[in-house]
């Protein structure tokens, strides 16, 4: 996830928040810089405030769209009038959340746009006998709660919510880490061996050079 704020204070809490909520994020505090962001790396989600030094929110949001990229977009801003939310729609955004706001909210939302930009229209995602509540943070198989890690429930959402999708071992990494959060050598391997190990060992299958996939029934 991108993350576009130029408060230091309130970036720090976000970006705080949304990595104890199992997100990675990277963020940047100026319209150039997340302009860059977007040419040079891919992201699932974009948070973007509108007031941005260099170049403006509403501009980063419009060069965006006219690339034709369908980044789910999320507008967080102090601009509440009306007439602020009808332009940050019309521009292209996917949702608007005005500051001051609640964190919770925030990574509601967040998960309803994730949600909607994969399909998944239900909040639980289940395969077999393996069902994933991403608002809990829960696992389950079977019916009876599988205790995960942050980051192995991280890779199993991600795995799971691209089920059929062969996923590289770097687009795992940047699911699992942020700017700046070591990577832990082998990490990804360690991780999906202890998912095996918990939740079975055909669950999810490696293609050796390529990546992991967990398949569709």
């Amino acid at each position: 996830m991108l993350l576009v704020e130029d408060d230091s204070l309130l970036g720090d809490g976000i970006r705080a928040g949304l990595r104890q909520a199992g997100y990675a994020v990277d963020w940047v505090r100026d319209g150039q810089a997340a302009r860059l962001s977007l040419e040079t790396g891919e992201y699932a989600l974009l948070v973007l405030d509108l007031g941005l030094p260099k170049l403006s929110g509403t501009e980063v949001l419009k060069w965006l769209r006219n690339r034709g990229s369908t980044l789910p977009v999320l507008i967080l801003t102090a601009r509440d009038t009306v007439a602020d939310r009808i332009a940050g729609l019309d521009a292209g955004a996917d949702d608007y959340l005005i500051k001051p706001f609640d964190l919770d909210e925030l990574i509601a939302r967040l998960r309803a746009l994730s949600r909607r930009s994969s399909g998944q229209a239900a909040p639980l995602l289940q395969l077999g006998a393996i069902e994933l509540d991403p608002a809990s943070r829960q696992v389950r198989k079977q019916g009876k709660i599988v205790e995960l890690s942050a980051r192995e429930f991280t890779l199993l959402h991600e795995l799971m919510r691209q089920a059929g999708r062969v996923l590289s071992r770097e687009q795992l990494e940047e699911c699992l880490y942020g700017w700046g959060e070591e990577v832990e050598s082998n990490s990804v391997e360690v991780h999906v061996h202890h998912l095996r190990r918990k939740l079975g060992s055909s669950l999810i299958r490696t293609l050796r050079g390529v990546g992991y996939v967990i398949d569709k029934p």
